[in-house]
């Protein structure tokens, strides 16, 4: 049941950083808090199957800190190469 926590942390985290970072047009607004959920979630349950309990303060500092580094380098990259996938595509379709 704690695992919710993580979930709800990564989701609310990932849709805060959609409309902080710039580049928000080229990726769908569901894309960054779903990243941000299974990040934290599967972190989540790894550490649980690994032996760590809900009681465990590592768990937690694993679980909440994956989505704060993860979430927005995925992000960066994935605008980057949109970016620049639109204008190889422009240039290949000759629009200005």
């Amino acid at each position: 049941m704690q695992i919710l926590l993580a979930l709800i942390f990564g989701a609310v985290y990932g849709g805060v950083l959609h409309f902080l970072m710039p580049g928000r047009a080229s990726r769908g607004a569901v894309l960054a808090p779903m990243l941000g959920a299974v990040v934290a979630g599967l972190i989540y349950v790894v550490l649980t199957w690994a032996g760590l309990t809900a009681d465990n303060a590592w768990l937690w500092v694993a679980a909440l800190g994956a989505p704060i580094v993860v979430v927005p380098i995925v992000l960066i990259v994935l605008t980057r190469t949109r970016a620049t996938h639109d204008a190889n595509e422009r240039l290949r379709l000759k629009i200005s």
